[in-house]
């Protein structure tokens, strides 16, 4: 009963592996593997390499638009998801520097 029957494996590198035949592997190559080995001849073909997609500005917590206006508090917590960490993360203090910080601030200057 604790017969296992096992399997050997040939490699590109004509190495040779001997596993169980239990075991799950996936055989090929990766799609898009040698994509960067193929020269960029022109500019206008390295364009589309530098260009990214742009922020849609209903999915982003703060909207957008000419009225920039957040409407709720800009610090976030440090483990909100990743659509969602945006303006201040994890702030430990938020707003203007007033007091005592604010005039040893201005002289530093």
């Amino acid at each position: 009963m604790g017969y296992i029957c096992c399997e050997m494996i040939k490699f590109p590198s004509a190495s040779k592996k001997i596993v169980p035949s239990g075991c799950r592997a996936m055989i090929g190559q990766v799609a898009g593997g040698g994509k960067t080995e193929k020269p960029i001849l022109m500019a206008e073909n390295a364009y589309h390499k530098y260009r990214v997609k742009r922020n849609s500005w209903p999915k982003d917590p703060n909207g957008g638009g000419n009225h920039q206006h957040i409407g709720h508090v800009s610090a976030v917590r440090r483990d909100a998801a990743p659509g969602q960490k945006v303006g201040l993360i994890a702030a430990r203090r938020t707003g203007r520097i007033r007091g005592q910080a604010a005039a040893s601030a201005a002289k530093a200057d």
